[in-house]
């Protein structure tokens, strides 16, 4: 495939909601004059919940709309979109670069002192069989704690960052990585940044968490190759309601008078097999 060399050439990012607007707020900060597009497919989320079949037919679609308003890089802010699509979607556009979000068990593993890392991911993340072959890759003996978080993308999807019942929902899922005796735990899902200071007072100070949106973002800086006379712009589309993203991005990111637009699928583009 010839990527596409016209005016509308953007940098499409997408997740399940609003985690992957982690990854968009570096990329803002690091292409300052980059046309960047995000999508969050508020209405599925969240994916962590739902079947591999399920996931890549979403992601197929977003892509197929993200090259549509003219993406010549594709980034997949989403662990469980990238588990479960990334290698779908690269053989549907063979010519487009796509960066995924991986948990980071590499850098984890060089992290480390006393050899024991956790993984906190959504189930389907945890589950995934890209997951285990990261972990069997580099792990190099490291003991490696998953644990599956339901619950916790909701929580944040609907604003609540910080309540009693979601500081209930992390001690449940962070003891077993206390128990297990971790030195290092991963934020395996772009949501979860977004209440890093929860998960460290759960965990306790003598964890160092490991983030990876700004390597993501960094990553697709290393892809990008910018257009002359390129001018910035954001798009922001949601196949939920676009005035609660606009209210959250406002409260939470800080970002004021965000204008975000609606998208749905076509019946065509969830019917088409992956490949």
């Amino acid at each position: 495939m010839q990527i596409d060399p016209t005016p509308r050439r953007e940098i499409g990012v997408f997740d399940s909601g609003v985690g992957g607007l982690t990854v968009l707020r570096e990329l803002r900060t690091l292409l300052p004059t980059a046309p960047l597009r995000y999508l969050a497919d508020t209405a599925y989320a969240p994916y962590g919940s739902r079947s591999p079949e399920e996931i890549r037919a979403r992601c197929m679609a977003i892509t197929e709309h993200l090259v549509e308003q003219g993406a010549a890089l594709v980034v997949v802010a989403c662990n469980t979109a990238t588990a479960h699509a990334i290698e779908a979607l690269r053989a549907r556009w063979p010519g487009l670069p796509f960066v995924g979000t991986e948990p980071g068990i590499k850098p984890a593993v060089a992290a480390t002192r006393n050899g024991r890392i956790g993984v906190l991911a959504t189930p389907a993340t945890a589950a995934s069989a890209r997951l285990q072959a990261l972990i069997e890759r580099h792990a190099q003996g490291r003991e490696v704690v998953v644990r599956g978080c339901p619950g916790v993308v909701e929580h944040i999807e609907a604003g609540d960052l910080a309540s009693p019942m979601l500081r209930q929902l992390l001690e449940q899922h962070c003891m077993p990585l206390r128990a297990a005796g971790v030195d290092t735990a991963l934020l395996g899902c772009t949501h979860y940044p977004l209440i890093e200071p929860l998960w460290q007072a759960t965990l306790g100070p003598e964890v160092q968490l490991l983030r990876i949106e700004t390597a993501v973002a960094r990553r697709a800086c290393e892809l990008w190759r910018p257009a002359a006379g390129e001018q910035a712009s954001l798009h922001i589309e949601t196949s939920g309601d676009p005035q609660t993203l606009s209210d959250w991005i406002a409260t939470v990111l800080g970002w004021q008078d965000t204008a975000v637009q609606a998208w749905q699928p076509g019946l065509t583009s969830l019917t088409t097999p992956a490949p």
